[in-house]
């Protein structure tokens, strides 16, 4: 996989495709295509007809995803487009370029950010950034991959695709690429105080930092190095992102004559998806963009690597946090394991087509994006994008070539791994002083530079950050950017109806949903009894209980069942923080699963297996688990810093936040740490029956299937069979009545049904008392990570909305200006949940400088500093999020989760749509001005002098 970066963090690219499919038996499947009026008006298309400048080329019915794709080819430009029409209102567009870069000053990456700063239409600082609140976009990004870079966005809103479209457009064709975007995006040399001549030079930029912080992530090293080294000889051989020490090397000359011979239509692959009309997406591209273009030869195209006659071997260092793989001793295993006779079980072909199925029944509300992603690496190598949605029909060519070749895939190994000499063995292993090695790197490279300049080169670099700064100091004319209004905006939510019922005595919500032949099914088994000495050991016991075997299956049986049979079986930790008291919670274990409609038997008798006898008796299995946890967690940390951060900064404030440091903050990954050190872990694995016998218990469960209506009175029956065989001690439990959620206020059924649910789960009130702390962890990487919390109110408080639209526009009008653009940090900004309004920042170069952003930010807000215009944007910001489509296996999930029902949902709306600037300067003033706080501080990041000298800081 290309290592891909985007504006919101590098990124695996992933060839995979989380869709959906039918039977594959070879037989007709059980369903038929449902034809839409989308589809049904993309039939309508004939090869050869003419639309606004393009020819249609092609028109192919999906039925596998329920869609109909229409290829067309721009007449004048060449340019290629695929529209998949689909029965979807998340309507997506992308037009992704092939960037094929041949050094590593990450040009691609560079100008990917600098093409977002403004146009020739919208000449405005950023508008990318602020479009994300002039619109009710449910996505908006850009990423860059190895040989590819892509511009994707969708929404519901049929007018804001066209204002985001418009914006896309001129940002990608026309951009103004000015100097100081270049200095601000990529990189700069520039006082460290800007605004003083005698502080030292050092390097800058937003992308400079955010590479640092790619390259103190060792997977992120590990996956970049190898593909560097296997394929050496063309752009694979480069990083595409930029090395840090590279990215200086690029000029501003540079990165705009990649954007002349790159980013041109000829060499452009548009994609539309969902149910908005082709023609009207075909008019506008042609009219705002490809009119002006007239047809190139782009020179972008990959060859192939000279094929190796030898393999190699090579060996690469990261930060000692990390265990290095032995992938000599990893491929010698793998290909030992598939090489041999019984290395293709079919049942274990089976369980892999199985997932395929699953994966294209689900319905996930980024369809059109996983599409865009899944076509992007093949069409941009000239491929068919339409043969790789024809996912049945690969899968039929795949079968007949088993069946006429029963080696077909051993001869496949034979070919492609065993007999093929352009092999790679990579190791990779920690090292001591790989921090200071970076340092030191860095200083030699900055000092070369320095040494290169002259005195009226050092005067001019001063001129140069005084004119970015002051431009960044500026408030910024946004008018010629389309906006959407406050009035466009749903005044009610879709209501969501639920009903209540039993299985075996549980409490169980049943959601009536269009699932497409999948059957989802959740449990929330409460923590009420658990000791709290075993608490630390929640997350490692829902890690291993479904990969330890169960019933008469070992762990490899067990695996391959959930595979054949099921979309997968999960259990994790769940705290809910009471909507209403902030010292009341939920705590729980949340088991989730799906499958096919025809697999419920199987997947609850695993589930029941699990229940009544798991195995607990394997400590080398058990080792390996621990191991490879502990790896993730230690692993995670450079890439999520800044969620850790935050749970940190919240651990003194609510007893949630002292709950989910302990699951799943600092204090989890320490343990981990400790247990997966330990030489014996005998006492782990009889503690993990303890912790068995308290959760998986009926008595203290609540659950919830998602299904079509019409299999739901079968599912239900199964849950019934279910809940009997694992409630050993059912007898003891009182039957409760089916009731009907809509029952009105106060009346019998609904108020019993209440009392149920609160004796089963019943949310915690732990004497709590709020405390500040500020905590800074040394950390092996170039960057920080920090995060301010402040205790404030719940969800139904009538200050929560006001919180919440000053959270977002603080971040979009104050904070990203200074964190980002002045400070250089890829990200930052505030946000308000679970009682608490917290700041954050991410591959941060600074950590004084932010936790004072911090304060002004506060200080912004109590002083008025904004206009009505700033919060209505802020109010579509705030319900894009609220608006987000939810895949049908979610509906309902947040009231069975957190209790929120459509009412509150409704009520806190209104609150919402009534915030005014009035609301907004006096929570501002009564909850985050100094003396009116509770706050907690933390910080993740390189060894820090100051904090280390200041005694009200805790260093762990």
């Amino acid at each position: 996989c290309p290592i891909t970066s985007g504006r919101h963090g590098l990124m695996q690219a992933r060839n995979g495709l989380s869709l959906g499919k039918s039977s594959f038996q070879g037989h007709n499947p059980s369903w038929r295509f449902r034809s839409t009026p989308a589809t049904e008006r993309a039939l309508q298309y004939q090869a050869g007809q003419k639309i606004h400048g393009f020819t249609v080329k092609e028109v192919v019915d999906v039925p596998d995803l329920f869609l109909t794709a229409v290829k067309l080819t721009h007449d004048k430009t060449g340019a290629q487009y695929l529209h998949a029409a689909r029965d979807d209102k998340n309507n997506l567009f992308s037009v992704q370029f092939r960037t094929t870069p041949m050094d590593n000053t990450g040009v691609p990456h560079i100008l990917e950010h600098t093409v977002l700063c403004g146009s020739e239409k919208y000449p405005c600082r950023d508008p990318f950034f602020k479009m994300l609140n002039r619109s009710l976009s449910t996505f908006m990004n850009a990423f860059t991959a190895s040989d590819f870079t892509m511009y994707p966005f969708s929404t519901q809103n049929g007018k804001d695709f066209q204002n985001l479209l418009s914006v896309y457009l001129d940002a990608v064709f026309f951009p103004c690429l000015g100097e100081l975007d270049f200095r601000q995006e990529g990189w700069r040399l520039e006082n460290e105080n800007a605004t003083d001549t005698s502080s030292p030079l050092i390097f800058k930029g937003v992308v400079f930092n955010e590479m640092k912080g790619a390259f103190s992530d060792n997977e992120q090293v590990f996956a970049q190095h190898l593909q560097n080294k296997l394929y050496p000889d063309h752009t694979y051989g480069v990083v595409s992102g930029g090395e840090p020490l590279a990215i200086p090397d690029l000029s501003w000359e540079q990165l705009k004559h990649f954007h002349v011979t790159h980013y041109h239509p000829s060499n452009a692959r548009f994609f539309t998806y969902g149910d908005l009309p082709l023609e009207q997406h075909l008019k506008q591209i042609q009219e705002e963009a490809l009119s002006k273009f007239e047809r190139t030869e782009p020179d972008t195209a990959v060859p192939n690597q000279p094929h190796w006659d030898r393999p190699r071997e090579d060996h690469v260092t990261c930060s000692p946090d990390a265990m290095a793989p032995d992938a000599a001793k990893q491929n010698t295993l793998c290909m030992s394991y598939l090489l041999g006779d019984n290395g293709f079980e079919e049942e274990r072909i089976e369980a892999l087509l199985h997932k395929i199925e699953i994966q294209m029944k689900h319905q996930s509300t980024s369809f059109g994006l996983s599409l865009a992603s899944y076509i992007a690496s093949c069409w941009n190598h000239d491929g068919d994008p339409v043969q790789l949605l024809k996912i049945s029909d690969s899968v039929t060519q795949f079968r007949q070539a088993l069946k006429d070749n029963p080696r077909f895939l051993q001869e496949k190994v034979v070919h492609y791994f065993k007999d093929n000499t352009h092999r790679l063995t990579l190791s990779m292993s920690p090292d001591e002083a790989y921090l200071e090695k970076q340092v030191k790197a860095e200083e030699e490279k900055l000092q070369k530079k320095i040494q290169a300049l002259s005195e009226n080169d050092k005067k001019d670099i001063y001129e140069k950050g005084l004119e970015l700064l002051s431009i960044q100091s500026k408030t910024q004319d946004a008018s010629c950017l389309p906006a959407l209004k406050v009035s466009d905006i749903e005044p009610t939510i879709a209501v969501t109806r639920v009903e209540m019922g039993t299985a075996g005595g549980v409490p169980v919500q049943y959601c009536e949903q269009p699932t497409n032949g999948m059957v989802y099914f959740r449990a929330m088994c409460s923590l009420n009894s658990l000791p709290e000495d075993l608490k630390l050991y929640v997350p490692l016991f829902c890690s291993v209980i479904t990969k330890m075997g169960c019933g008469g299956l070992d762990y490899r049986q067990q695996d391959q069942q959930m595979e054949l049979k099921t979309g997968g079986m999960s259990i994790s930790t769940s705290v809910n923080p009471d909507y209403s008291n902030m010292d009341m919670y939920e705590q729980g274990v949340l088991l989730s699963s799906s499958c096919l409609e025809r697999n419920l038997p199987d997947m609850f008798h695993l589930w029941s297996d699990i229940f009544n006898s798991p195995h607990f008796d394997d400590e080398e299995r058990l080792r390996v688990l621990v191991m490879m946890s502990a790896q993730e967690l230690a692993n995670g940390i450079s890439y999520s810093g800044h969620m850790y951060a935050m749970t940190r900064a919240a651990r003194n404030l609510t007893p949630t936040g002292e709950l989910q440091e302990t699951f799943g903050g600092m204090e989890q990954v320490k343990f981990m740490k400790r247990v997966a050190e330990m030489p014996d872990l005998t006492q782990v694995l009889r503690t993990l029956p303890r912790i068995k016998r308290h959760i998986l218990n009926p008595l203290n469960m609540r659950c919830a299937v998602n299904a079509t209506p019409q299999k739901m009175s079968n599912a239900a029956g199964q849950l019934d069979n279910l809940m009997c065989n694992v409630a050993s001690n059912k007898k003891d439990r009182k039957p409760v009545q089916p009731l009907d959620p809509l029952a009105p206020p106060g009346s019998g059924p609904s108020r019993k049904l209440v009392a149920v649910l609160c004796s089963i789960i019943t949310p915690q009130e732990p004497n709590f008392k709020p405390c500040q702390m500020k905590t800074f962890f040394p950390m092996p990487f170039p960057i920080n990570f920090v995060s301010e919390c402040i205790r404030t109110v719940p969800f139904t408080h009538e200050d929560c909305a006001s919180l919440n639209i000053l959270a977002r526009m603080m971040t979009s009008k104050y904070l990203h200006g200074e964190i980002r653009e002045k400070g250089g940090a890829y990200g930052g900004g505030a946000r308000m949940g679970g009682g608490l309004f917290t700041f954050y920042s991410y591959r941060d170069p600074n950590t004084m400088q932010t936790l004072s952003a911090f304060r002004k930010g506060v200080d912004w807000a109590r002083s008025g500093q904004f206009t009505q215009q700033d919060i209505d944007e802020a109010k579509l910001s705030v319900f894009s999020a609220v608006d987000s489509p939810i895949a049908p296996s979610d509906k309902g999930m947040g009231r069975f989760l957190s209790g929120i029902t459509d009412e509150l949902k409704q009520a806190h709306r209104e609150r919402l749509f009534a915030v005014t600037d009035k609301s907004i300067v006096d929570v501002a003033g009564r909850y985050l001005g100094i003396g009116q706080r509770t706050c907690g501080v933390a910080i993740l990041g390189p060894e820090n002098d100051t904090i280390k000298k200041d005694p009200s800081w805790v260093v762990k």
